[in-house]
């Protein structure tokens, strides 16, 4: 019997589908693999923003995981949306339990409008915890500064940055520019396996429809780390997909604010 190539994502829920849970089976699905899911918590976020996010009780989201690992099995995991040190430690204990190599993790800590999605507290657990378990974490330029206690001020600060927060936890560090102002974007990658650094270029996009982009990123990376592919052909690959999706999504028009992006791209022409 032919086999899916599996992917877990462990994240919240967006009711806008955008982002979230949501973002994640669709980034899942469109780069060629079968998605399961955890949900950490529900959120009720639209384009505009999140007003209530409600933490799923951790044995729930313990019966998820569990629930899945033990039968479907999978082939990588993308960690998004955490909320509180409560659900990282029941993740990090539940993930030493299973032996899985393919861990990319999110450090979601602020959502595109502005929301907080990461409580204060739950930082350092996630510095301690979990992040030491992942391969790859994807974190954006506000993310980085948190995690590595410095201000990035312009893109020369990047690939320095990304080798320093790599040796800091030691796991590989894909860091993000966006939130940069310059019309070229590079996205840094360090690739602490090879100790290489690879620089991912790319032209900012004139957009509303971002919401959802770090999500949909490392659900892409997860999924063509599932499918075999080494692991800088997999940040390649997946970087190449999230700035199509965006590409694709930029002139469309759907609620106030920051909308999201086409994941369907290649199956949705209209």
């Amino acid at each position: 019997m032919k086999q899916y190539k599996r992917v877990l994502a462990i994240a919240g829920s967006d009711s806008g589908g955008g982002a979230g849970i949501q973002a994640d089976i669709k980034a899942i699905s469109a780069c060629e693999c079968f998605a399961t899911t955890a949900i950490t918590a529900i959120t009720a976020q639209n384009t505009l923003g999140v007003t209530d996010i409600h933490a799923i009780p951790v044995n729930t989201l313990k019966n998820q995981i569990k629930a899945v690992l033990e039968d479907i099995g999978t082939d990588s995991i993308k960690i998004g949306m955490l909320h509180n040190s409560e659900t990282i430690l029941t993740v990090s204990k539940l993930l030493k339990q299973f032996v899985v190599s393919n861990i990319v993790l999110d450090p979601v800590m602020v959502s595109t409008s502005g929301s907080k999605l990461l409580r204060d507290e739950a930082i350092h657990t996630l510095q301690t915890e979990l992040i030491p378990q992942a391969r790859v974490i994807t974190p954006n330029i506000p993310e980085a500064e948190i995690l590595l206690g410095k201000q990035m001020v312009n893109q020369a600060d990047l690939p320095e940055c990304a080798r320093k927060l790599g040796e800091m936890y030691k796991v590989s560090v894909l860091l993000k520019a966006g939130h940069l102002h310059d019309n070229n974007l590079i996205d840094v990658f360090f690739n602490r396996e090879t100790n290489e650094i690879i620089e991912l270029a790319s032209k900012r996009i004139t957009t509303q429809n971002t919401h959802g982009t770090g999500c949909t990123l490392s659900s892409a990376l997860a999924a063509f780390l599932a499918r075999g592919f080494e692991l800088n052909e997999a940040v390649k690959q997946a970087k190449d997909y999230i700035n199509n999706a965006i590409i694709a999504g930029k002139d469309y028009s759907i609620g106030a604010g920051h909308g999201p992006v086409k994941h369907f791209y290649e199956l949705w022409k209209q």
